[in-house]
């Protein structure tokens, strides 16, 4: 396989978070509803009807292409007619957008393995509408019209990935991305995120572009990455033997990993495009896009770049950090209330904050446990008024409560215990307990020093000063 490159581009279809559909005012996510519940002679195409452009959806997909660093981001664009037939199609045509799309140019960096990054070339951002969705049920084909008008964005890539693993990351940055600035909840499950991937292959080092195939509406990263990867053996194995590639449309069946032949691939001129005489074009004055674009926050990428550069972090915390834009706002903000070592608050991320994440189910921002109350057990731990343990019981106290550590605190007895007399008696206690441990210890067995403050710890519920505990015992022992 070493003698072949693959080269693949992606299209990859969004559903935008908008209340409504993208020409009606009829419900848009409508994943746990029944079918036909949300539709409307407009989304299903009933004779005389107009659509009528939602605002939002402009705005959202003008979002994406900034942040897809598109090279313009179009004052004027169409829609357009792309008619085909399906029976899922109630108008026997799409509305989306061809020669004038809403941005064209771009690029979307995809971290890899050991630094490297793969640049990926945008061709364009636009904007369309979904189709409805066709169910097989034993003998019949059933048709839900629930998503016909639902919003999509579409980007469109450059063939510039080179493997199926390349084609996973970029569809997971690309999902990061789009719940990142706000525009998509990027499910892939519940089709929120979709891929359709163009491959081909060539001779290593080659430049050349070979005739390439088709996979359609590949609905999750792991069905993406076995999929292209199924392709591309296909196609060496088609290719040393002699044979050669067709234009298909490609089907992937989950189930039984396999590939199947839909048809043969359609060329834009099939689909015959014209502007859609119902609509009007889009009209971006420049007050509106500065208004919109003034929503697009710090990037993921960038953010990650400046957490190593401004509080010195390692990579590998900066990368968990970043994986979720309420999580590093969490994290700054717990720095900013804190005043420690970046890498204080970064540990009680990853390990604790992180860990209540995914127990409770919710992201950072939902947390009751604020980063003033992160900042403030940390502060009350590097005081020496509460141990470790009880520091992490407190996360899920404040979790489930909402008061203040401190409070908490005081009100139920958790402040660290370093009265030396009192623990001095519990250590002899354990020792007197515990002889054969002792005699373990005086044979050269040091490390049961740990277990012994390990005792003491119990003993005091978490609530013993552990440094004290385990110099009493070096002492005591000693003597």
């Amino acid at each position: 396989m070493d003698e072949y490159e693959a080269v693949i581009g992606l299209e990859t279809h969004i559903q935008l978070n908008t209340n409504s559909k993208i020409f009606c005012g009829c419900k848009a996510d409508s994943w746990e509803d029944p079918p036909n519940r949300n539709i409307c002679p407009i989304c299903t195409g009933l004779p005389g009807v107009l659509p009528v452009l939602n605002r939002t959806v402009v705005e959202k997909a003008v979002l994406l292409a900034a942040a897809m660093h598109a090279e313009s981001i179009q004052p004027l664009s169409y829609l357009a007619r792309k008619n085909y037939f399906y029976p899922d199609l109630p108008k026997g045509y799409q509305i989306s957008q061809y020669d004038e799309p809403l941005a064209r140019g771009g690029y979307f960096d995809v971290p890899l393995t050991e630094g490297a990054t793969r640049r990926v070339r945008i061709e364009k951002v636009h904007i369309e509408e979904d189709a409805g969705k066709t169910i097989r049920k034993n003998d019949r084909r059933l048709i839900d019209f629930n998503r016909c008008g639902v919003p999509l964005v579409e980007a469109v890539t450059s063939p510039d990935l080179r493997s199926a693993d390349e084609v996973a990351k970029y569809l997971i940055r690309l999902r990061q991305l789009v719940r990142w600035i706000g525009i998509s909840e990027g499910d892939m499950e519940k089709g929120q995120l979709r891929c359709d991937a163009n491959i081909s292959i060539r001779p290593a080092g080659s430049e050349e572009l070979n005739t390439k195939t088709e996979i359609k509406n590949l609905n999750s990263i792991d069905a993406a990455r076995t999929a292209v990867q199924a392709e591309i053996g296909r196609q060496i194995e088609e290719t040393s033997a002699g044979r050669a590639i067709h234009t298909w449309t490609l089907n992937w069946d989950e189930e039984s990993e396999t590939l199947t032949k839909m048809r043969s691939k359609e060329t834009e001129a099939d689909y015959r495009y014209f502007r859609e005489p119902d609509l009007l074009p889009i009209r971006l004055e420049e007050s509106w896009r500065e208004e919109i674009l003034a929503a697009l926050p710090e990037l993921p990428l960038d953010r990650r770049a400046r957490f190593v550069e401004e509080y010195k972090l390692p990579e590998y915390d900066a990368e968990i950090l970043t994986d979720e834009r309420s999580l590093s706002r969490f994290f700054e903000e717990t720095i900013g209330k804190y005043g420690g070592a970046a890498k204080t608050v970064s540990n009680w991320m990853m390990n604790d904050v992180l860990r209540l994440i995914r127990e409770r189910g919710v992201h950072a921002g939902d947390l009751q446990l604020r980063p003033h109350h992160l900042a403030e057990i940390i502060r009350l731990l590097d005081d020496k008024k509460i141990t470790t343990n009880v520091a992490k019981e407190l996360l899920d106290k404040v979790q489930d409560s909402g008061r203040s550590p401190r409070s908490i605190v005081e009100e139920e007895g958790l402040a660290q215990v370093s009265d030396e007399s009192a623990l001095r008696t519990l250590a002899e206690q354990v020792l007197v307990d515990n002889p054969e441990q002792v005699e373990t210890y005086k044979g050269g067995k040091t490390t049961v020093i740990g277990w012994f403050v390990g005792q003491v710890m119990k003993q005091s519920k978490g609530k013993a000063n552990p440094q004290m505990v385990r110099q009493i015992f070096e002492d005591l022992l000693v003597d």
